[in-house]
């Protein structure tokens, strides 16, 4: 870990606790930072708040103490990437010119170890998961590894000390976390897709939220590489714009791309074939231009066509991204519980050849299903529908002619029912195409559920 200077003696105010507050906190005092930590929720009985009390970290929760920035000075806030700027305490701060971070800013700043980044509306875990697989076989030739980190669940800030010059952070980056970046720079930065309708509770406008995503490539220069879709024409233009990096792109179909999915290879333009697609473990085309993205990165960092080989005939899938759960009485099962989106409900339903039974429903968050109407009819043959949207969602389903449409209260009550509608050689698909909260506090423990449920049927 690089010994900056930049945060000694810095009286510096954390808001929020979470996993990356709590691991930002401990690296920011080995860095020499004066520190005071603010939860709205009660942190009394937190385990990490004593470890960090006993560490010298001041903890105020319970509430938002706006008046503390009357009291004393702070130099920096270091935001927890979902709490919005509308917080009084983040307004209070860019009010008083305070700089407001999140913990990637100061993670990324002392490593070592190189850094690869990767964002997007959807498929970003996949491709980290899959960078990351590739470029751990091939650092290993050498006593290296590589690390994903990030938005993926583990913060960057557990990893920095550790990771040496030898190794590699593969780092998955939100559009919450890049609004609080200035001067990242990755070697390589990516941006899988940019889809409309995708966090505008939070970043209020479409343009906002593709402005926070090209803060990826927005220190780089010409001596890095941004990975770019070719296939999405509008935002091409925007990042071609803003970045002064090298651009490699990848497409499904468009074969003057540098990365394209052949008729039976992944390739370059330079007839080069890297991946036999029967090989790769993981459904759908959109996984598919997952891997592209995974081999181009990789291709970058030094990696050859056996690690990429190796990785991708072995790799099965990212846990609640289309996830082979079973097959259960000749009935594949996969749990899609991060389709919290239509967008990512759009690229899992024609992952399958098979016949779907569907099962979707979830928070309602304004939005029609009409644009899924074309899928549900070429695709699905009987669907169950549970949650907030599950009247919306029907809908959908009458226009596209499905005769077996079933509407519960819960996701356990869908569960036995969709099995009931399958037959053997079924695929049985939980692609929800909706966010979790309206019964569930997470994506994760939404889909750790439906495999509870799942297994549940196996007892009956």
């Amino acid at each position: 870990m690089k010994k900056i200077k930049t945060y000694e003696n810095k009286n510096i105010l954390i808001l929020g606790l979470g996993k990356s507050g709590f691991s930002v906190a401990k690296l920011l005092l080995k860095l020499g930072a004066k520190l005071t930590l603010n939860d709205k929720k009660d942190l009394s009985n937190d385990d990490r708040t004593a470890e960090l009390g006993k560490l010298g970290v001041r903890v105020i929760s319970g509430y938002h103490p706006v008046e503390i920035f009357d009291e004393e000075k702070f130099d920096y806030l270091v935001k927890n990437p979902g709490i919005p700027y509308e917080n009084p305490m983040v307004e209070k701060a860019e009010k008083l010119d305070i700089p407001v971070i999140t913990e990637p800013e100061i993670a990324l700043n002392v490593s070592e170890a190189p850094y690869v980044c990767v964002t997007g509306s959807n498929g970003k875990t996949t491709t980290v998961m899959l960078t990351q697989r590739i470029m751990d076989h091939n650092l290993s030739k050498n006593g290296g590894h590589a690390y994903a980190v990030g938005n993926i669940g583990v913060p960057i800030s557990e990893v920095v000390e550790k990771a040496t010059s030898k190794d590699l952070l593969v780092v998955e980056m939100s559009s919450f976390q890049l609004l609080g970046v200035t001067d990242i720079k990755p070697k390589v930065a990516a941006i899988v897709d940019i889809y409309n309708n995708v966090h505008l509770d939070y970043h209020k406008t479409f343009d906002n939220y593709v402005e926070a995503k090209l803060r990826i490539t927005q220190s780089q220069d010409q001596d890095d590489y941004f990975i770019a879709n070719f296939d999405q024409k509008n935002i091409l233009e925007k990042e071609l714009d803003k970045t002064k990096a090298k651009v490699q792109t990848f497409s499904e179909t468009d074969k003057t791309a540098d990365y394209f999915i052949g008729d039976e290879y992944l390739e370059s333009k330079d007839d080069h074939h890297i991946m036999k697609i029967s090989d790769i473990k993981i459904p759908g085309i959109h996984n598919q231009q997952n891997c592209l993205v995974a081999i181009a990165i990789s291709k970058l960092m030094g990696a050859d066509d056996s690690d990429i080989q190796y990785a991708l005939s072995t790799f099965t899938g990212a846990t609640h991204r289309l996830q082979y759960v079973m097959t259960y009485n000749d009935r594949k099962i996969y749990n899609d519980s991060k389709s919290t989106n239509i967008e990512a409900a759009t690229v899992a339903i024609p992952s399958f050849k098979e016949p779907e039974v569907l099962i979707a429903g979830g928070l309602d968050r304004g939005f029609m299903f009409d644009s899924l109407v074309p899928l549900f009819k070429k695709h699905v043959k009987s669907i169950v529908l549970y949650g907030e949207t599950k009247y919306l969602l029907a809908d959908a389903a009458r226009k596209a002619g499905i005769k077996d449409i079933v509407i519960v209260n819960t996701l356990q009550e869908a569960v036995p029912r969709a099995y009931e509608l399958s037959e053997a050689g079924d695929v049985i698909l939980f692609s929800p195409a909706c966010a979790s909260w309206d019964q569930f506090n997470t994506f994760e423990e939404r889909g750790d559920f439906f495999v509870k449920f799942i297994k549940e049927l196996k007892t009956k």
